[in-house]
């Protein structure tokens, strides 16, 4: 199973693509039950903004049943026809990303919608204060909730970024992102990702994005991924390290994504297409 052309050149164009009905209905109950016992059991306030920047229910993180909503579902055979057949690694397990809603103060102000690039420090999120970005390959996203509107928690990304990053990273380097932050450029209007239980939504590493803040009445429930290519196995136990040069290059660990560039382009010359961003 693989995605098809369209599916690939949407990717490269917008440097994501949701994916519609790739976990069973079975698994996604299952996880819910284990997600809603283990919040049954009670969550220390003085946890929640580590919770939220790792992972809720962290005992449920390397199980079967969660390493499988995205490993031994058709989620991975697609991934890899991005990056190329056996070159994603299985290790590592789920983020359980849960966002509850907000409170009703917070309700009335206007959203707070600012992207980031996964892998710098900050204080929550676990990632070592040792001045390097921390990145990977893609992200995995399988939804366990409805969502049908924005403003619920949805996983937003901001489309074509990975594009002009590409392109400022090449002119001031990939230390910009320790040194000052979030590149300077000209963001395109944020996507808040909708779609029902079972969905699944792929992203390259290099998309800005987000998790919207939630003012709908249920917690958004999710499972997020960070994969890997097979070649940075030997750093972090498997969980990705640094590696500039994919900042620079962003379809170097990218197989199934080379193979269609050039009719890709050449289809854009042909009906004088531009690129999204």
């Amino acid at each position: 199973m693989e995605l098809n052309f369209r599916q690939k050149a949407e990717f490269y164009e917008q440097g994501y693509t949701v994916l519609r009905g790739v976990v069973p209905k079975i698994m996604i109950d299952q996880a819910l039950h284990e997600i809603n016992h283990s919040l049954g059991e009670g969550l220390p306030k003085e946890e929640i903004q580590t919770l939220r920047a790792r992972s809720y229910c962290s005992e449920l993180q390397g199980t079967e049943l969660f390493k499988g909503l995205f490993q031994a579902t058709p989620a991975w055979e697609l991934a890899e026809s991005l990056v190329g057949k056996g070159n994603l690694m299985k290790s590592g397990g789920a983020q359980v990303a849960l966002r509850f809603p907000g409170s009703n103060a917070a309700m009335q102000k206007p959203p707070n919608l600012s992207c980031h690039l996964d892998g710098m420090h900050s204080p929550h999120n676990g990632v070592p204060k040792d001045g390097k970005f921390h990145n990977f390959t893609a992200l995995g996203v399988v939804l366990l909730s409805r969502l049908d509107g924005p403003y619920q928690g949805n996983f937003t990304v901001w489309p074509g970024t990975h594009r002009q990053f590409e392109k400022f990273f090449r002119e001031h380097g990939p230390d910009y992102l320790n040194n000052e932050g979030m590149p300077k450029i000209d963001y395109p209007e944020p996507v808040m990702c909708e779609g029902e239980p079972g969905d699944v939504v792929l992203t390259h590493y290099m998309v800005a994005h987000t998790a919207a803040p939630n003012h709908s009445p249920h917690v958004r429930y999710a499972t997020i991924y960070r994969l890997n290519h097979v070649r940075r196995s030997a750093e972090r136990g498997g969980q990705g390290g640094n590696y500039p040069d994919v900042m620079t290059d962003i379809w170097k660990e990218w197989d199934g994504i080379r193979e269609i560039i050039p009719e890709v382009e050449t289809n854009r010359r042909e009906v004088k297409l531009h690129p999204v961003y």
